[in-house]
Parts: structure tokens; C-alpha cells; sequence
């Protein structure tokens, strides 16, 4: 049944309207009660017979003051102020009140002016009758609300109103879903003029986006749907500051990159991601060199279960590869992502192994076996304050020294192409993850000069959304518990790029970069951390008020801005508008003695400040905080 077919939809939507009018309304039935209860109170005292004959010839002029006493004091005693689908033993109590102040003062009027012809009865059972009144009023209004909210609520119960944002297709398949699911949508609003005045599944397109600032009657709304799938992000970016302006959760349908997956529909919606809220262009890539890269080949990615390690799993199973090798230590990851790609991918043969880049007779053993012609290593530890207290040798031996391992099994199989996973962390680093993660860099640069079979190249950039121990899924988390939320610093700011984005970054760099490159995303404009986080709390409809954000302090090794490209480092253009190669400076001989430090040392026998000084060596860009880390 469509939103216009089903009554109680059309009660409900008419009560909404209404409710922001509620107190003058209140006002105009409650006066009409105690003009009908008058005349029940003639009746039940004067009989059918009499009630109207008898009556002297001023009792409308009589009438008239009994009503203006009961709404004088109704508005002292707040009686419209209330909420009749609450309506409980506080709103009798405030009633009972009234009725008892005005009628007492409607007697005394009445009999001070020696109206005797206004019977006694009359004036002493009108305030009872009145007061009964008034309360079936509301009984009867609370009972059919009820009854309507039990036939149009959703799973959970609650009646949920929603404003969408855009009238276009999606709106129309929106409105489809929506509707089956128990919503009641109050209206639509599209900048788009055109469709002002229309109807779309019998919902009215009430004007533009603008209208959403300060309309009354959206305060009967629970919540703001965009629905502007095909919009810029720019377009996208605005809808969402004007739904957050209403102080409502604001929900969204799926984007187009999204929905072109097919692995969800436009009915489908979900909270305000941190990547909505970027308000920048994806970047386009050159999807046929990836897939000639690809197609008809055995890939192999390690960490095929992280954040990163699985999206390229996604990524590449859409350009046809012979086969897909899953690399990884935790098999909880690897059995997810199985999963995952094997309902998604049927056709596609998944190699599935459990692995340790750290053991090299391990990986040659592996990589013999498959012999990959394209491999992505995305195997690493990144989170900045574990790798910096503690783990400073675990850091070394998974990031640099496994990077090593997986890169020297490669070219010894005769791999085309190793790319590496790296981040803006490892320019100028400040902390022991983005150190490891630059003498990675190096160790692939060295091997680039030595192995000409294969080629050698990372990827470099900013800080993924949604990603693993990324700072958006905390910032949820804090908000659904009521908050703080907790930021750092408030001045320190990131580049940002959504897990797809950065996934199709890797693979363009396996497409076009040559042996001992780094890729490099141009990411637009570094974004304040601290204004992600109020906007997000804006968005889940709360105030700076109700979630406050707390600054905790810059974490040992964090820096206030990060870097893309060192200063040493010589960037050049490409064929891909917004992507830049650099090529790393060449240290060849620094990083093999990191790299017999690592292999000849356990975790369990080396020290964090020992780790630090053997990176500063090899990185002399990197600056020891020794304090910090403490």
C-alpha cells in the first residue's frame, strides 16, 4: 500500500502538520469542549423538554465569559502547553485545576451580577462535566494515535517522518522502499524548479533545498534523507550542512560508486560517512591499462585481509585476473574476505594462504609455488601509538624487513610488478611506524637498481577512511555512547581518502609506475580534524551541547600536519590528472645494515631505543623523540 493509499499514513501526516500549531489549536478545542459541555449540563438539568426554552435571554452572552474564564485559566495552568499523546495524571491534574479555578469564577461572576436566571445546578456541575470532557478529548486522541502508530510503525516501533533531499530517480525508488518499510515522508525538496509543485508517489515536492532553513513545520520530522546520489560532492556537501542545520539525524541513500557495485540498493540507508563529508572529486583513473595489467594474470596481495589489503581484493577480481592469491597472518581476515569474494566472484580462483612476511622461507616457498606476476604488498603495522611504545622492533621486522622478504621472493620468481603500500607518514617521519615505512620505501628503491626484471614502485598517500584504527569509526563509536569525543589537538589536520579511492590509486600505480617510483595523490585540501568530528556529531542530530569534544594531547610520534612528498624527493606529472611520480633517493647500503639488524634480532631481544637509533641511521630525516616515546 502506497504512502496516499493507507488512511492511517494520511491521519498521521495531518496530525504532523498540526503539531507545530498545537498550543492555538489546544486552545480553540478546549474552548469548544467547554461550549459543548454547557449545554450538556443544560440538557442533563432542564431535560429535552426545556433545555433550549427556557433558557434567559443573555445565556450566550453568559456562555461566552464561562469560555473566557476556562482559557484564562488554562493558560495559567500550562493546559495547552501540553502534549495530548502523552497525555497522563500530570495533564488530568492541570485541567482539574482549571476547571475548578474557572468555574469558581464563573459562579461568582454570575451571581454577583444577580443573573438568577442562570441555574444554581448548572454552574456547580459544569466545571465535572467540563473536566470530563477535556479528558475524553484526549483519551480519544491518544487511543487513535496509537492505533494509527501501531499500523504504520516500523520493525522497531517508532514512527520515523522524513524529509528527503532531491526529487529525482532515486527519490522515486526511495519513496518505494521507504514507505513498505513504515516511513512517513512529509515532503520532497529539489533545487530543480521544474518539479516544484509535483508529486512523487503522492509526496508533495514542497521547493527548494533552501526551504529546509527554519521551516516550522519541519519540526514534526525525525529525520533528513539525502537522496542525491548523482550529485558532485560539492552539491552533496551542501545538501548535508543544510540537513544538519535542521538539528535532526540525517540518514543518506547509497552514493554512485555504491550503487554501480550492486552490492546495495538506493532504499538502503545508511548513516553520514566521514567520505560524504570530503566535498572533493574522485579521482579518474586509466581503467583500461589497470585492467591490461590484470587481466588474465596470477596476482598475489599480501594483508589480503586489512583494511586496504581487502579492497584490493575487490578491485582486482573486477578486471579478471587467472587467479587471486590471499596473503595473510590472521585467519579470521583471510576467511572473511574468502567469503566475501567467493559469493561475489564465483568464477574467480582464490588461492587462500596463511603466511608471515616475516619468515623468508616461507614467502620464497609460497611465491614459488604461485608465481605471481603482479603482487600488492599491503602487510603492515600503521598504527602510529602502538608501533611507538613497546613495539618499535615488531615495527621493523613487519614493515621494512617484511617488505624485503616479500619483494625479494618476488623478483626471484620473476615477477613483473611489486608494489608496495605506503603513507604520507613516512615523509619527514616523526614516529617509528611512518620511519619503517620510509626505509621500506628504500628498500624497494634498492632493489629496483639490482633486480631489472622486476619492477619496483610504492604508493603514497594520506590517511585512508574507515580504515582499521582509523579515527572516524573511534569518533562514531564516542557519539553513539553519548560522547566526549576526543581530539588531540585543535589545530591538527589530515589528507583524506576513501579505502576505494586509495585501492584504485594502487592499482594505477601498478598500471604506469616504473621500478624505484612512488605514486603520489594529489588529496586536495588537508581537512581539521577537529571539524570532521563536529560535523559528524551534527549529523547523528545531536549539539556541541549534548557531545562535547575533549582535546587529549598530541600522542608520542604524532605530528600536527603531515607531508606527501619529502624535500629531496623530484615529483614529476603523469598521464593521470592529480597523480605525481617521485623518485626515491637511492641508500642502498643505510638500509641493509637496518635490515641485518632486523633479521639477526627477535622482537624479544631488542630494545625500542635501540630500534630508534638503528632508523635514525638509516632515515636520517627521521628525529628521535626519546622523551616522547618513553
Amino acid at each position: 500500500m502506497t504512502q496516499t493509499a493507507n488512511p492511517w499514513v494520511q491521519l498521521d501526516l495531518l496530525l504532523a502538520r498540526l503539531r507545530p500549531h498545537r498550543e492555538p489549536l489546544t486552545a480553540l478545542v478546549d474552548a469548544a469542549v467547554v461550549a459543548v459541555c454547557w449545554h450538556a449540563t443544560y440538557l442533563f438539568r432542564l431535560g429535552f423538554e426545556r433545555w433550549l426554552t427556557v433558557r434567559p435571554d443573555y445565556d450566550n452572552w453568559v456562555l461566552l465569559g464561562v469560555v473566557l474564564a476556562y482559557a484564562a485559566a488554562s493558560w495559567v495552568f500550562k493546559v495547552p502547553q501540553g502534549m495530548w499523546r502523552f497525555s497522563g495524571f500530570g495533564e488530568i491534574k492541570r485541567m482539574t485545576l482549571a476547571c475548578v479555578v474557572a468555574g469558581l469564577l464563573a459562579a461568582a461572576v454570575v451571581m454577583g451580577l444577580g443573573l438568577v436566571k442562570v441555574p444554581r445546578a448548572v454552574l456547580a456541575l459544569h466545571p465535572v462535566v467540563t473536566l470530563m470532557g477535556l479528558a475524553l478529548v484526549r483519551i480519544a486522541y491518544r487511543m487513535t494515535y496509537e492505533h494509527a502508530r501501531t499500523r504504520i510503525a516500523g520493525r522497531d516501533g517508532e514512527i520515523r517522518r522524513a524529509i528527503v533531499l532531491g526529487a529525482g530517480e532515486a527519490a522515486r525508488l526511495l519513496l518505494a522502499g521507504l514507505q513498505q518499510q513504515g516511513w512517513v515522508v512529509l515532503g520532497l525538496l529539489d533545487d530543480d524548479p521544474s518539479k516544484h509543485g509535483a508529486r512523487i508517489n503522492g509526496v508533495p515536492v514542497l521547493g527548494p533545498l533552501d526551504a529546509l532553513k527554519g521551516k516550522p513545520s519541519w519540526g514534526t520530522a525525525t529525520h533528513v534523507v539525502v537522496a542525491l546520489p548523482a550529485a558532485t560532492p560539492a552539491q552533496r556537501r551542501r545538501a548535508l550542512d543544510l540537513a544538519a542545520g535542521t538539528g535532526l539525524p540525517v540518514l543518506t541513500v547509497p552514493s554512485a560508486d555504491e550503487l554501480r557495485t550492486g552490492q546495495t540498493r538506493v532504499e538502503r540507508l545508511r548513516d553520514i560517512e566521514a567520505e560524504d563529508l570530503l566535498g572533493r572529486e574522485p579521482v579518474v583513473l586509466d581503467e583500461a591499462g589497470i585492467a591490461a595489467t590484470l587481466r588474465g594474470k596470477t596476482v598475489l596481495i599480501t594483508g589480503a585481509g586489512g583494511s586496504i589489503g581487502s579492497e584490493l581484493c575487490r578491485q582486482v577480481a573486477r578486471f579478471a585476473p587467472a587467479r587471486l592469491v590471499l596473503l595473510e597472518l590472521s585467519e579470521f581476515n583471510l576467511y572473511t574476505i574468502e567469503q566475501e569474494l567467493g559469493d561475489s566472484f564465483p568464477a574467480l580462483e582464490l588461492v587462500r594462504l596463511i603466511g608471515d612476511v616475516k619468515d623468508l622461507a616461507q614467502m620464497r616457498a609460497l611465491f614459488g609455488t604461485w608465481r605471481p606476476h603482479v603482487v600488492f604488498h599491503a602487510a603492515a603495522y600503521k598504527h602510529v601509538p602502538l608501533m611507538e611504545a613497546h613495539n618499535a622492533a615488531a615495527a621493523l621486522r613487519n614493515n621494512t624487513l617484511g617488505t624485503y622478504h616479500a619483494a625479494l621472493a618476488a623478483a626471484e620468481v620473476g615477477a613483473e610488478r611489486f608494489v608496495l603500500i605506503s603513507t604520507d607518514k613516512a615523509v619527514n617521519p616523526t614516529n617509528v611506524m611512518g620511519a619503517t615505512k620510509r626505509a621500506a620505501e628504500m628498500v624497494i628503491s634498492a632493489l629496483a637498481a639490482q633486480e631489472t626484471g622486476t619492477r619496483f614502485m610504492a604508493v603514497r598517500f594520506g590517511n585512508v577512511l574507515g580504515s582499521s584504527g582509523s579515527v572516524i569509526p573511534k569518533f562514531k563509536e564516542q557519539i553513539a555512547k553519548g560522547g566526549p569525543v576526543t581530539v588531540t589537538h585543535p589545530d591538527i589536520i589530515r589528507y583524506f581518502m576513501t579505502i576505494p579511492e586509495a585501492a584504485r590509486l594502487v592499482l594505477q600505480a601498478a598500471a604506469i609506475g616504473e621500478s624505484g617510483q612512488v605514486l603520489v595523490l594529489d588529496m586536495g585540501e588537508p581537512v581539521k580534524i577537529v571539524d570532521l568530528a563536529r560535523d559528524l556529531i551534527r549529523l547523528a542530530g545531536h549539539t556541541p551541547d549534548e557531545i562535547a569534544i575533549v582535546f587529549s594531547g598530541l600522542r608520542p610520534g604524532e605530528k600536527l600536519y603531515e607531508e606527501l612528498l619529502a624535500d629531496d624527493d623530484t615529483s614529476v606529472p603523469t598521464g593521470v590528472v592529480r597523480l605525481r611520480l617521485a623518485r626515491l633517493e637511492l641508500r642502498g647500503q643505510a638500509v641493509r645494515g637496518l635490515l641485518d639488524l632486523a633479521a639477526g634480532l627477535s622482537s624479544a631481544t631488542i630494545g625500542d631505543d635501540a630500534v630508534r637509533l638503528a632508523l635514525h641511521l638509516a632515515v636520517p630525516e627521521y628525529r628521535v623523540n626519546t622523551e616522547d616515546a618513553a
